[in-house]
């Protein structure tokens, strides 16, 4: 787990190699890259959110920067299912090659599209698979695999290739009853065991969580007390691709006479995708528009909202700020956070839940009530996994360290030897042949910043700086000199924003930085860069010192 790059070895012809670009480490931007004997193959291309030590910054991006150099030698990419943090950079890499063939469901397919529409992006080589289908693209032969997860149609995908044979799971659990009746294949999981697989790429995220993980049917009674006990306005805020969530609340508003308003771009894109595709049933009469939501009572009708996580934009955001144009939230009121925290979003979370509390509503969460179960499969499950495909190899995906680090004693524990589990951080090159992995090396698969329109310009520096300027302020110093005459003409002049309410804060450090400056002119300092440096010590040293703070501190020399 080194953090430094090394080189990986040149690939030899029949071994396969595979990098991590992202989602080895993080909750999110989850990306692999496949290659052997020059082919490329890549699954998934998602964004991580950004968490609040990223000041300004809109998406995080995985390693594409070490595709640059090698576009035309990607020969495809599959996508496991529609989630932002696997499909989300898909219009970035695309940006850089636009043709890339996709492979995916008909509901991440459909989701892309939309993204590619937004990003004005044309890509006519969409390949839509199915659990059982099989595809044979360059030197790699693919089957996908149903598997069930909390958003419809997620593949698993099985990569047979020269150097071996890969099962990648993508995001799964093993609910025995899900909504939809499409539960994970574990029979074919179990054949793939008896062929024989050399790497298991399993869903790490869950893998500290002992046990099964919480059937969807569960949530029900839950979900049901809330609308028997809400005697006011309801609000409901899930995943915009939760699709199983908004059919139950549908479900449930229809038992309740209630209509149903969607609020967020997001949601009312993705649930119009999935209407359209048959994956969601809405009964009839019951959506309305968000404009009509006056014309009914408060207790007549449930808002299905985006802004789960406490993204500062989000529809549930702008309502516990009272910034929403339509929605206003008041005493009496409830609303029902129906999703799980992602690792990250808890400061955001609990920020809207204080809000929404503070204007009177009633909040009910995870922590509250069983209204929402993760997507994820816990230890018992991938022990079962293991179990069926005993697999060769082990190279846990999705997750932070700790995460990794479980799954990897999860197939430790069912037999597995410490050579055969590869427990790898993003940018990690991991080679297979012969039925055996070894790590070769690390690349640079560091975080790509999303500020606006710009991608990949803002720096880590950068991001300092705004921390700093955000957290301890900024001080800008403007003198003016005569280099001939060795004299101080003007200033210093001392201005600060977020640090001290008044100039005269200054007034002993600016005689200081007067002697400083004089001094150094008289020493024969003719260089206005020095004096600036000059500045920047000396001020820098004082607010140490005096208010232990670490300000910006932009000094400025003029030569008259």
């Amino acid at each position: 787990m080194s953090t430094q790059l090394q080189t990986p070895s040149r690939l030899a012809p029949g071994t396969l190699r595979i990098i991590p670009l992202g989602g080895l480490g993080d909750v999110g931007r989850n990306m692999t890259c496949f290659e052997i004997d020059g082919q490329i193959l890549l699954v998934d291309c998602g964004v991580l959110f950004p968490e609040d030590d990223h000041p300004g910054v809109d998406l995080i991006l995985p390693g594409l920067d070490y595709l640059s150099d090698r576009l035309d030698d990607i020969i495809g990419m599959v996508l496991t299912h529609g989630h932002e943090d696997h499909i989300g950079a898909v219009p970035y890499l695309l940006r850089r090659r636009s043709d890339i063939p996709i492979w995916g469901s008909k509901l991440t397919l459909a989701l892309v599209e939309g993204k590619l529409r937004e990003h004005r992006i044309r890509n006519t080589d969409l390949q839509e698979v199915r659990e059982g289908d099989r595809a044979r693209v360059g030197n790699y032969d693919l089957e996908f695999f149903a598997v069930n997860h909390s958003i419809p149609d997620a593949l698993a995908v099985c990569i047979r290739t020269e150097g071996g044979t890969v099962l990648h799971t993508g995001d799964f659990k093993m609910d025995q009853l899900p909504l939809d009746g499409r539960i994970t294949d574990l029979r074919g999981f179990a054949r793939l065991g008896e062929e024989g697989v050399d790497l298991f790429m399993a869903d790490s995220t869950n893998a500290e969580v002992p046990g099964f993980t919480t059937p969807e049917k569960d949530l029900v009674p839950a979900l049901e007390r809330t609308f028997e006990r809400s005697r006011k306005k309801l609000i409901v805020a899930c995943f915009a691709s939760h699709v199983h969530r908004v059919q139950q609340i549908l479900n449930l508003a229809v038992k309740y006479d209630r209509k149903v308003v969607y609020v967020g771009r997001s949601m009312v894109r993705n649930m119009s995708v999935a209407r359209d595709l048959g994956y969601l049933t809405v009964p009839g009469n019951t959506l309305i528009e968000l404009k009509d939501i006056d014309k009914y009572a408060d207790d007549k009708v449930v808002i299905v909202s985006t802004g789960s996580q406490g993204e500062p934009l989000s529809a549930l955001s702008r309502i516990a700020n009272k910034e929403h144009p339509v929605i206003e939230v008041g005493q009496g009121d409830t609303v029902l956070l129906a999703s799980s925290l992602i690792p990250g979003n808890e400061n955001a979370v609990y920020r809207v839940i204080n809000g929404l509390s503070r204007l009177g509503a009633n909040v009910v969460h995870k922590g509250n009530a069983l209204v929402h179960v993760s997507g994820h499969a816990s230890a018992g499950e991938l022990l079962y996994c293991y179990n069926v495909i005993r697999p060769r190899n082990a190279m846990p995906v999705h997750g932070e360290i700790r995460h990794l680090i479980a799954n990897a004693d999860l197939a430790r524990a069912t037999g597995l030897a410490d050579e055969n589990v590869a427990v790898v951080e993003d940018g990690a090159v991991v080679d297979l042949a012969k039925g055996r992995i070894r790590v070769a090396g690390k690349i640079d698969a560091s975080y790509i910043f999303v500020d606006g329109s710009t991608v990949g310009d803002i720096t880590e520096s950068e991001l300092t700086d705004r921390k700093i300027l955000g957290e301890e302020g900024f001080i800008s110093v403007v003198a003016a000199v005569n280099l001939h005459t060795r004299t101080l003409v003007s200033g210093p002049d001392i201005h600060a924003r977020g640090f001290a309410e008044t100039d005269d804060t200054f007034t002993q450090i600016r005689q200081q930085l007067t002697q400083e400056l004089e001094k150094a002119l008289a020493d024969g300092v003719d260089d206005t860069h020095r004096l600036q440096q000059t500045i920047r010590r000396t001020i820098g040293r004082w607010v140490s010192q005096t208010y232990r703070r670490r300000p910006m501190i932009v000094p400025v020399v003029v030569s008259t």
